[in-house]
C-alpha cells in the first residue's frame, strides 16, 4: 500500500474517531444534564461510563448469537433485545447513541451477532439486514430446487451428510417444533396424509452467511425457514383478504418457478393456471408428473402422465397437496399480481421460449410448428 493511501486511511481513522468522540460527548451532556439535576453523579465519571458502555462486550468474542427483531420493533425493543442477549453493555446508551446518530431505520429480521461487534458495526447491521462481518462460508440454494436436491448442497458445503439432513427434516419433532416457532407461516397443512416431505418449499432460496465453521443441522434449517418467513409476510393480508393460506401460496408459486424461465412468463403462466381453476379444468403441468415420479426427466412421456399420484395435475383437478420446489420472489409475486389474459394452453419451444394460446386447436398448431420432430 502506498504512502498515500496509508495518509487516506489514517485521515479517515481520524475523521471516525473523531464523529464518534463528538457524539459521545453530545450524549455523555444530555446524560449528564438529567443526572446533575438529580445529583446523582458528576460530568467526568458520566463520560467515562457513556464511553464504556459503547465498547464491545467481548472484543475477543467468537460466538454467533442469534437475535430476532419482529417486524415493527421500534429502537426501544431492538435495544433491549441486544442486551438481552448479552450483545450490548446497555441498551439506554446504545438508543441514544443510535438517536444522535439519526439512525432508526431498522430491518426485520434473524441475525447472528456477536459480543465483539462495535454499536456502529451492529448498526450497519440492523440498517441492512446484513451482518456487517466476514462470514466463514456461505451456501447458494438456487431457485425450483426440491429437498433432495437442497440436501445434496448441503452435504457439499458443511459436514452434515445428505442423509442427515433429510432425516432431520422429515422428523416429526422438527416438525413440530418449526410449526411451533413459525405458527403464521408453518400450519398443519404440511403433515397431510398425500404430503411427501413437510417442508419441501419452506427452505427458501437464497444465499446463506454463517460464521462458525460447523453450523448445526438445526442453524441451517431454521435460518432457511426464517427467510420463508421474512418473504411471505409481506403477502399475509393478502392471504388473509382472499381466504387464502401460506400453504396455497407455496404450492402455486412453486408450479411457477418450475415452469417459468422469465418473470413475465411467470405472470402469463399464473393467469393460465388461474384461468383453468375457474373453469374446473386440470392444470395439467408436467413438472408435478416429475416430482409423483420422484425422478427428473429430459421429456415428459405420454405413459408418465397416467401415474397415479395426488401429486399428478393430469389425473388430479387443483393444486398440487404441496410445493414442489422452492419459489423465488418473483414467483411469489406473481401469484399475488398475475397476467390479466384469457389464456388456457402454453407450451415451451426447443429454445425454451413459452407460447400462449387460448384455443387448444392454436395449441396443437403451436405443439406441431415449435416441436415437430421429437
Amino acid at each position: 500500500m502506498g504512502k498515500e493511501s496509508k495518509k487516506e486511511m489514517m485521515f479517515e481513522r481520524m475523521l471516525e474517531k473523531k464523529k464518534e468522540v463528538k457524539v459521545v460527548r453530545r450524549i455523555v451532556f444530555g446524560i449528564t444534564l438529567v443526572l446533575l439535576l438529580i445529583g446523582l453523579i458528576g460530568g467526568r465519571s458520566a463520560y467515562k461510563y457513556v464511553t464504556g458502555a459503547l465498547q464491545p462486550v467481548d472484543p475477543d468474542a467468537e460466538e454467533v448469537i442469534e437475535v430476532e427483531i419482529p417486524i415493527g420493533s421500534g429502537l426501544d425493543t431492538i435495544s433491549a433485545k441486544l442486551a438481552e442477549k448479552g450483545i450490548i453493555k446497555n441498551a439506554r446508551i446504545f438508543k441514544y447513541y443510535a438517536k444522535f446518530n439519526n439512525e432508526s431505520q431498522f430491518q426485520a429480521g434473524t441475525y447472528g451477532l456477536t459480543k465483539a461487534m462495535t454499536p456502529d458495526e451492529l448498526i450497519e447491521s440492523l440498517k441492512t439486514g446484513k451482518v456487517y462481518r466476514e462470514p466463514v462460508f456461505t451456501i447458494t440454494v438456487p431457485e425450483g430446487l426440491t429437498l433432495k436436491q437442497i440436501a445434496k448442497i448441503v452435504e457439499k458445503e458443511t459436514n452434515i451428510t445428505e442423509e442427515e439432513f433429510l432425516n432431520y427434516v422429515g422428523d416429526e419433532a422438527t416438525i413440530d417444533r418449526l410449526i411451533g416457532k413459525y405458527s403464521r407461516i408453518l400450519t398443519e397443512d404440511i403433515k397431510g396424509d398425500q404430503i411427501k416431505y413437510p417442508l419441501e418449499g419452506y427452505l427458501f432460496p437464497a444465499t446463506y452467511p454463517f460464521y462458525e465453521e460447523n453450523p448445526s443441522v438445526e442453524t441451517i434449517v431454521d435460518a432457511m425457514v426464517q427467510a420463508t418467513a421474512t418473504n411471505v409476510t409481506p403477502y399475509l393480508d393478502y392471504l388473509q383478504s382472499e381466504e387464502k393460506s401460506v400453504h396455497w401460496l407455496l404450492t402455486f408459486a412453486s408450479l411457477l418457478e418450475e415452469e417459468a424461465t422469465a418473470q413475465s412468463d411467470r405472470e402469463t403462466i399464473a393467469s393460465v393456471f388461474y384461468n383453468r381453476l375457474d373453469i374446473d379444468m386440470p392444470l395439467q403441468t408436467d413438472p408435478t408428473v416429475l416430482y409423483a415420479l420422484g425422478a427428473h426427466k429430459d421429456r415428459v412421456l405420454y405413459a408418465d402422465l397416467e401415474v397415479a399420484d395426488p401429486y399428478n395435475t393430469y389425473k388430479n383437478k387443483g393444486l398440487p397437496p404441496g410445493p414442489i420446489a422452492g419459489a423465488g420472489k418473483s414467483s411469489l409475486e406473481a401469484v399475488v399480481a398475475p397476467a390479466e389474459t384469457n389464456y388456457l394452453y402454453f407450451l415451451a419451444d426447443k429454445e425454451g421460449v413459452n407460447h400462449f394460446t387460448d384455443s387448444y386447436d392454436q395449441h396443437l398448431k403451436n405443439r406441431d410448428r415449435y416441436l415437430s420432430g421429437d
